[in-house]
């Protein structure tokens, strides 16, 4: 069973999304639950200019990465 996906819990995708200019990989941080597996997940990037893309993301897509305890 997949664990449930916070808000304020930091992801990766797991699929291409060229469409909005997003690749397996990218990490991101969720922001808002619409309804069980539906998130609005946000992807900030530095390089070059700042740039911030917001997307409604299904659970499936996304894989939530947990801290190394030391």
């Amino acid at each position: 069973m997949r664990k449930k996906i916070k808000i304020g819990e930091q992801v990766t995708l797991v699929e291409d999304r060229p469409d909005i200019g997003l690749f397996r990989g990218q990490v991101g941080t969720v922001v808002q639950e619409y309804e069980p597996g539906v998130y609005d997940v946000e992807f900030r990037f530095l390089s070059g200019r700042d740039q911030l893309i917001v997307t409604t993301l299904r659970s499936g897509m996304l894989m939530p990465l947990h801290p190394v305890k030391r």
